[in-house]
């Protein structure tokens, strides 16, 4: 349920110490979509994968938006 949903995502943001604004980005409301859209059992990313390959996808993403603008 959507309390339920909201109770868990508030112990992550309390425990964090993630600002209470992040839940104003505009990624936030995908990042929930795309959690409901993939299912039970679906495993988180690891800190790894996070500070790795799936930052390495993001910077690289970046790098070619600033590209377009020189």
């Amino acid at each position: 349920t959507r309390t339920m949903l909201g109770r868990y995502v508030g112990k992550w943001f309390y425990e964090k110490g993630i600002p209470f604004d992040a839940a104003n980005s505009p990624y936030f409301p995908p990042m929930v979509s795309i959690i409901q859209r993939v299912g039970p059992g679906v495993k988180p990313p690891t800190a790894y994968e996070l500070s790795g390959p799936i930052l390495d996808e993001e910077v690289e993403e970046v790098t070619k938006w600033t590209e377009e603008y020189k």
